[in-house]
């Protein structure tokens, strides 16, 4: 029973996680500095555009993981 327990907790956590991206993905035109830090990488050339926020994704990497740090203290 515990194994089913430590599952239910996982599915929740990703439903969670899933809420919060969805809501990125809605309100994140909205948040000024999402996706145009410096260190993000954007190239347009004429019949071609680039765009990798690696910054942006480094900062939301890290907020990610102190979240799960601090859920995942005991």
């Amino acid at each position: 029973m515990g194994e089913l327990s430590a599952f239910g907790k996982v599915l929740i956590l990703f439903g969670i996680i899933m809420i919060v991206v969805g809501g990125l993905f809605l309100f994140g035109s909205k948040i000024p500095f999402i996706g145009r830090l410096p260190g993000d990488i954007a190239i347009q050339k004429k019949n071609f555009s680039f765009y990798f926020p690696i910054t942006t994704s480094i900062i939301i990497s890290i907020i990610l993981s102190l979240i799960m740090w601090f859920l995942g203290r005991k």
